[in-house]
């Protein structure tokens, strides 16, 4: 399955291997290791733009510092959400070149890999760090097979949550953000109304996760999580009448910017009034001018639970492996304890516009948006993101990506329907 998966997505290789290594604008992260007999570890992951790229920096700055022998080499791959990094990852993984350590979603989405044989399981390393008693139980049962756990989280990410800039709807007579889908969709005309765009949009794979939010907004949380399970009824007249609207909101988006920064752009800058996307905007929003955009959060920018999901974390949470036949093993594993620690997570995560997967990091770093989020982890339900590798593995979501590039070009909801639920039969777990 995940060679077809392979397959699917070979068509963006051409594009993807004529990209050099292309982290946070770090020259010499980039540089292989010269002289004074330091090894080199290649950290594979898509964090480039600003404020992932900066977490991602303050963690090698530690990382240098605390292991002297050892250079950092930034292997990122521009692209959002890791489409194209992925893509490439799948090559030197198949030609048995892997890095020392990549990035990857925790839970489904890393099932292909340890079918494969391609993971080391870090049960030792937990054993020793002592992670399981800083790491929350069920953030453990997500990154576990067997009893092993093959990845080390960094950090927690909410996936929805509804941007919005209080000036432009102001303007268009709305007094505060929707709590329902129905609001929404009257709140999105309301604001066309006004010449404004009502819903910023950005590359396929933001459409798959503005998708995800109308479904958990449409269907409750119960509902949402039952499709992943055994026997889940993607054919319900519940998901047709979710997926009628995702089609109305979907059609109030501006034109498609070619990934979600310029779509989150266009809300702080006054452009559009809404748009749905993870708490790594946030960062985005917040982070001053040589790492983000530098705007005033409840000025420029708010933010609320996605329509309907109030209550509810839908969640993901980004984390490296150890592949096996890492040329440094050494080193990825010096990588993977920083990742783990305390410092390294207070470091990346303010930056990155997430909260920490540990329990006992430094809440006083976690202020405005991270404040609000980190109550609500330890107090919501939760569900498990599509696009983002919770809750379907890799040849499962690009089923479902296929679908949904279809619906954009022709709006077809029993087209995009059949599609949903062809993918969840050709690829439950």
């Amino acid at each position: 399955m995940r060679r077809r998966w392979l397959a699917a997505v070979a068509i963006t290789m051409a594009s993807v291997l004529s990209l050099s290594a292309c982290g946070g604008g770090d020259k010499a992260a980039q540089t292989p290791a010269g002289g004074g007999g330091k090894k080199q570890v290649e950290v594979f992951s898509w964090w480039t733009g600003p404020g992932e790229a900066d977490g991602l920096k303050a963690m090698k700055e530690i990382f240098e510092k605390q292991n002297p022998n050892f250079t950092f080499f930034d292997a990122a791959v521009a692209g959002g959400s890791g489409d194209k990094a992925k893509a490439l990852l799948q090559s030197k993984l198949d030609a048995n070149t892997p890095p020392d350590t990549f990035q990857g979603h925790a839970g489904a989405e890393l099932q292909g890999y340890i079918k494969a044989g391609d993971l080391e399981d870090l049960n030792s390393l937990y054993d020793e760090l002592k992670l399981k008693d800083v790491f929350p139980a069920q953030l453990i049962d997500q990154i576990s097979v067997d009893g092993k756990i093959y990845s080390v989280p960094v950090n927690i990410h909410r996936s929805n949550v509804l941007w919005f800039n209080p000036k432009v709807l102001k303007e268009a007579g709305i007094a505060a953000a929707p709590k329902t889908v129905d609001e929404f969709i009257a709140d999105l005309q309301k604001v066309k109304a006004k010449g404004k765009i009502p819903l910023s949009i950005g590359s396929e794979w933001t459409v798959v996760h503005l998708m995800e939010n109308v479904l958990l907004g449409s269907l409750g949380t119960d509902a949402y999580n039952a499709l992943f399970k055994p026997g889940g009824n993607w054919a319900a007249p519940e998901v047709t009448k979710a997926l009628e609207n995702f089609k109305t909101i979907l059609s109030f988006a501006g034109d498609p910017q070619d990934d979600w920064q310029p779509a989150a752009k266009q809300v702080a800058d006054g452009q559009a009034a809404f748009n749905i996307m993870g708490d790594w905007a946030y960062g985005y929003f917040h982070n001053p001018p040589d790492g983000g955009l530098g705007k005033k959060s409840k000025e420029d920018f708010d933010w609320a639970p996605a329509p309907g999901t109030e209550g509810t974390y839908l969640w993901l949470s980004d984390s490296f492996t150890l592949p096996k036949g890492a040329k440094n093993r050494d080193g990825a594993i010096a990588w993977l304890k920083v990742a783990a620690s305390k410092e390294g997570q207070d470091a990346f995560n303010p930056k990155k516009g997430s909260i920490p997967a540990r329990k006992d990091a430094d809440q006083a770093l976690y202020t405005d948006y991270l404040a609000d989020a980190l109550k609500d982890w330890s107090s919501n339900k939760l569900a498990g993101s599509i696009q983002h590798g919770v809750s379907v593995n890799q040849p499962w979501l690009a089923a479902i990506t296929e679908a949904v590039g279809l619906f954009i070009g022709g709006k077809d909801v029993a087209a995009l329907q059949k599609g949903l639920v062809d993918a969840a039969q050709a690829n439950a777990q």
